[in-house]
């Protein structure tokens, strides 16, 4: 699958668009952006290939390979942007997900703080795996909830974040790029390790990935999220003022 945005995104693409969202086709680009969004009312500009598929038909698995050229208007956007693939698992489009899975480029801004892995900010732009629908995270959920309670009345939350990472099964590394520049983003995903490239550069390699099928998307939306080892969990929306977008030049995925 190719897409090179030359005229209208490709009708392998569902265009995904709430509140402010919209999309803006450029010379060869394609732009997903919100306009002043405003908190309390969710935004959201995406692309993606699996709305009003059955999961079982969900069209990536490993291995595979992913070659994103993107860029964006700001060094820090406001919400949560992205591109790459995962499970849905909160609107439960195409079946019932309950536990996430990912393969992405995921970026969120403060106040998100979704601290998955030890010494890894909450927020930023991130190479990340995520992988909690495994047979493994229902045997560590109860010492898990017992470190998070103990974090909890304690303040201390060393143990309860390895078990954070133990359960969500995540792998994450922070990105630190010119966003306001083109980059070229690739992911090499096997059945046993995930590895992401920025400029034929590799940043991270992350084992025990997900097994799909997942769905790709790529978007901007103005949410936010807080899970914490100290199990603060909250979601909301964000005033966004003006105009940001995720712009794309290239998007292509192959099965190898």
């Amino acid at each position: 699958m190719q897409d090179h945005f030359e005229g209208e995104p490709s009708s392998h693409w569902t265009h995904w668009l709430q509140g402010a969202g919209r999309l803006e086709a450029g010379d060869s680009t394609i732009r997903l952006v919100t306009q002043d969004a405003h908190a309390g009312n969710y935004s959201d500009a995406q692309l993606d290939d699996y709305h009003g598929l059955p999961h079982r038909k969900w069209p990536w698995r490993p291995p595979l390979k992913m070659q994103v050229r993107a860029r964006a208007s700001h060094a820090s956007l406001v919400g949560t942007a992205g591109f790459g693939f995962w499970n849905d698992p909160f609107t439960l489009t195409g079946g019932i997900n309950a536990l996430p899975e990912a393969v992405w480029f995921f970026y969120a801004s403060p106040p998100s703080d979704m601290a998955l892995v030890p010494g890894v900010p909450g927020w930023g732009w991130k190479a990340a795996v995520v992988y909690a629908a495994r047979a493994a995270a229902v045997l560590q959920s109860v010492p898990t909830a017992m470190a998070v309670l103990w974090a909890r009345l304690t303040g201390r939350t060393q143990t309860a974040a390895r078990w954070v990472q133990r359960i969500s099964g995540a792998h994450e590394a922070p990105l630190r790029l010119d966003w306001t520049a083109w980059h070229t983003f690739e992911l090499d995903w096997q059945r046993d390790a995930a590895t992401f490239r920025v400029d034929d550069e590799a940043v991270l390699r992350a084992p025990n990935p997900p097994r799909g099928p997942l769905g790709f998307v790529t978007w901007v939306d103005n949410q936010f999220a807080v899970a914490t080892p100290r199990g603060e969990f909250r979601f909301g929306t964000l005033d966004a003022p003006g105009k940001q977008w995720l712009e794309l030049d290239r998007i292509s995925i192959e099965k190898i």
